[in-house]
């Protein structure tokens, strides 16, 4: 391996390390690394990669790296930083250079992780078993008793298959000497399979060319073991089991991974609140009723999965999960408990363990460690703890709990000296090995970066797959020891470089046709709520920009006449808008005068102000939270789209003259991408439940911002010429203009505006083709109760759209005095009935509650 001893004058050829773009690779450190052998030669599979690398030439590989960037930006390809203001949803990074490693390394580190697992596998057996390691002095009962992963309640407790522990990763570096040592066991919810994924399918999109000349390993076999492992521990034999990934939500740090996986495996993403335990089983809540959960992947610590037995402050978990596996009913992969494995304090003792239960050593060493446990590694820890790492037994639930004892002041030292001795027992020294670099592209610089190997190994039948690749972190910061996706790093592709295909994982065996189910056409309680919300944020997000630029643009010309009608017409605007978008007070409050007279101020407000309720990017965010909530049911093509949404929103504009132009611009662009939302959903949703939930909640929408718009603009009686703009600003908004003048060809009249909007069943855009669509989708909703009578929400459009049938439009557009009163109150009961469908639809589907019983006392 690499040898640090000779300078990079003696060492460098004069052949390909000689080319200008190493020009500050060994300016920054002696250290050669990944990169050049003992030799002093380039590693050959290096070769091959910087030949290719090199004829693509530098200008095109930034480029490149441009677009490997902007396509993650664009496909939605997050990772969430706790404590950084901007760190939700933040653009994952993506080094165009990997990390290569040879045939010889990947057959040590793949024997050496498929025994690690098998030991760590036995481990848990024990601990939560028969407990013959504390029972024969081979690990201290204290390590396992004081640390929060060891859960009571899971004792004795057995999942059928093979192995008890489902996945293991392992965070593996290399030393400068070329020795391999596991710095991280990942036991508890082990993350990154999906991002190692999507690195590779960016890498071979954007720089398919690198791959040329190198027998890289492929992915694909990991996830078809993943599928197959959680199949085998299905519980009652169950051949086509239905499987959920449980996750903590959109703000989770790997929710992208969460989502990602969803769909490429074809699991069901849940939160808790989609699960429910009824007669010792887990259930899902769907559209149709209750559906039977067999296995559970789950993405959420522990100790919050089951308030009920653990924590009680829980609202991640499902009340009474543990019962359920307890009795065999369900299967979860990893089992609750399974974290206690992740104790760094077990390290020490792993050997000895190994040949307890393996009879044998190690293959892949552990990176050196002392328990504080012990009176004599304590002393050691003590003496020595400016050259070592310290970490709590457990990891902190925010990110990296590790602290690098060179870091620290001579106050620090001292603070965390007595820390240690107050409770000794909760903390473990490890050596501060020196990581082997690798090549990196940094700001367009090829620089050697410290490197940390996530890999990743399933259960399959009687023995472990590992990934042939995997997840690779580079700190962002060359010289912090410590590597963290929470430290804000960026991350490399691992490529295993074998001309040979590696182990055949043969598919599922065919599910014969009498037990074969789909499970994919019932829609979980929590997607669909969403679903319906993402509908009606769009159409909302969508309203309100159509009628905000409206007036925009009335405002900007009609300043140029300075007519009295205009001005009243601007005012009549000002205060419609204010009560359609409901951003009271506005224009209808008190100051209004003081709002009449520097309009421009109070518009860019509500354009732009995130904490305006009702504003458009108030809603904007609304939409975006109930997007991010079901982005496994959105394509690439989408989140596209919903980047630029984003990025148009991103700052406000200077209030001159051209910041009003800019302004509609900024509308202009927002409609156009939330039109191609509406367009690309249209195109790629499937015609089931989901997009059921989704169109039905645009065209409830609709149906009340049709309302809304009449309510606040065409019930009070005005002068002919203010009527007339009013009419035009409202056929403008509901992108109807062009429709009144091809069907009517006259001028604006009130009746033929009404007749467009509410009774036109072709308009698009009119209240009767919504509520039609409306009636069409409730009566296709799922029925839990006798099909003959109607539901309440059936009731409620049948009674809309029977006022609607029974209308009288010539009665509605005459006035009476100052208002158009029969239209007043035919849209505020229309208004009424439609807008008590929502709640009506959540008591009947987006939440389903256990049936009281009743006790009878004797």
């Amino acid at each position: 391996m690499a040898d640090c001893t000779l300078t990079p004058t003696e060492k460098m050829t004069p052949n390909l390390l000689a080319n200008p773009i190493f020009r500050d690779y060994f300016d920054i450190h002696q250290s050669y690394g990944e990169l050049v052998g003992e030799d002093g030669k380039i590693r050959p599979h290096w070769e091959t990669f910087f030949q290719t690398y090199i004829k693509l030439g530098e200008t095109e590989i930034l480029s490149r790296n441009s677009d490997t960037l902007r396509l993650l930006k664009e496909n939605g390809v997050t990772y969430n930083i706790y404590g950084d203001p901007n760190g939700l949803n933040r653009p994952w990074k993506l080094d165009n250079i990997p990390f290569l490693i040879s045939k010889e390394e990947w057959n040590s580190i793949e024997s050496g992780l498929s025994q690690r697992a098998q030991l760590l596998n036995l481990v848990l057996e024990d601990i939560y078993g028969e407990r013959n390691l504390i029972k024969k002095g081979i690990i201290p009962i204290e390590l396992i008793y004081n640390h929060s992963g060891f859960l009571r309640p899971c004792n004795k407790i057995k999942q059928p298959g093979k192995h008890q522990l489902i996945l293991y990763s392992a965070d593996v570096a290399k030393s400068t000497e070329g020795k391999l040592w596991v710095v991280n066991d990942r036991t508890q919810a082990p993350s990154g399979s999906g991002y190692a994924l999507e690195n590779r399918t960016t890498m071979t999109r954007v720089i398919p060319e690198l791959f040329n000349g190198l027998k890289v390993r492929h992915l694909s076999p990991y996830f078809t073991s993943l599928r197959n492992g959680l199949n085998e521990i299905a519980p009652h034999g169950n051949l086509n089991p239905r499987i959920v990934i449980l996750t903590p939500g959109s703000k989770n740090e790997t929710y992208f991974e969460h989502s990602y996986l969803s769909s490429y495996l074809g699991f069901t993403l849940v939160q808790g609140n989609d699960l429910i335990v009824k007669d010792n089983f887990v259930w899902l809540k769907t559209l149709g009723g209750l559906e039977r959960v067999d296995v559970i992947l789950r993405r959420v610590d522990d100790v919050y999965c089951d308030p009920l037995e653990l924590r009680p402050d829980s609202q991640l978990g499902i009340p009474g999960l543990l019962q359920c596996a307890r009795s065999g009913n369900v299967s979860i992969a990893n089992p609750l408990g399974s974290s206690v494995l992740e104790n760094p304090g077990l390290m020490p003792f792993l050997q000895q363990i190994s040949r307890y239960f393996l009879s044998e050593d190690l293959i892949l060493p552990t990176i050196a460690s002392w328990w504080c446990g012990q009176p004599k590694e304590l002393s050691y820890v003590l003496d020595h703890i400016e050259s070592l790492v310290i970490k709590k037994i457990h990891r902190s639930p925010t990110g990296s709990s590790s602290i690098d004892g060179a870091s620290l002041s001579p106050i620090q030292l001292e603070a965390c000296k007595q820390l240690i001795k107050a409770n000794p027992a909760m903390y473990v020294g490890q050596e501060k090995v020196e990581i082997s670099l690798s090549p990196s592209l940094i700001d367009g610089r090829i620089v050697p970066q410290k490197v940390l190997y996530r890999s990743f190994l399933v259960s399959n039948q009687d023995q472990y797959l590992a990934m042939a690749g995997g997840l690779v972190r580079s700190s962002s910061d060359a010289s912090n020891f410590i590597i963290s996706s929470q430290s804000g790093g960026f991350s490399k592709d691992a490529w295993i470089i074998s001309p040979e295909p590696g182990r055949v994982v043969n598919a599922l065996k065919e599910i014969p046709e009498d037990v074969a189910e789909t499970y994919n056409d019932m829609l979980p309680s929590h997607a669909a709520e969403n679903l319906f919300w993402v509908g009606r944020y769009t159409e909302r997000v969508l309203g309100n920009a159509r009628f905000l630029r409206t007036v925009m643009q009335f405002l900007a010309e009609g300043n140029k006449l300075l007519t009295e009608n205009n001005r009243e017409t601007e005012r009549k605007l000002f205060q419609s808008f204010t009560r359609y978008s409901y951003t009271l007070p506005g224009f209808v409050g008190e100051d209004a005068e003081e709002r009449f007279a520097d309009p421009w101020n109070e518009l860019k407000d509500v354009l732009f102000n995130e904490k305006r309720p009702g504003g458009i990017k108030y809603n904007f965010l609304q939409f975006h939270k109930a997007i991010h909530e079901v982005r496994d049911h959105w394509s690439t093509d989408t989140w596209r789209v919903i980047r630029g949404m984003e990025e148009e929103l991103q700052n406000g504009v200077p209030l001159t003259h051209h910041g009003h132009l800019q302004m509609i611009h900024t509308l202009d662009n927002l409609i156009t991408s939330v039109v191609a939302f509406i367009g690309l959903n249209r195109e790629s949703i499937s015609r089931e439940q989901g997009w059921i939930m989704l169109d039905l909640g645009r065209k409830l929408e609709q149906s009340l911002l049709v309302i809304t718009m009449l309510k606040t603009t065409m019930v009070k009686k005005n002068n002919d010429q203010v009527e007339y703009n009013l009419q035009q600003s409202v056929l403008m908004s509901n992108e109807s203009l062009v429709n009144y003048r091809y069907k009517y060809r006259r001028p604006l009249q009130n009746l033929l505006v009404i007749d467009l909007l509410l009774f036109d069943p072709n308009n698009p855009r009119s209240l009767t083709y919504q509520v039609v669509r409306l009636k069409s989708y409730l009566q296709n909703l799922p029925k839990n109760g006798a099909s003959y009578s109607l539901t309440e929400y059936e009731r409620l459009i049948l009674e809309a759209d029977t006022l609607i049938k029974l209308a009288d439009k010539h009665e509605l557009a005459k006035a009476e005095g100052e208002e158009y009163t029969k239209l007043n109150t035919f849209l505020s009961k229309i208004f009424n009935i439609l807008s008590a469908i929502p709640g009506v639809l959540s008591k009947a589907f987006f939440k389903h509650e256990l049936t009281p019983k009743t006790i009878i006392l004797r």
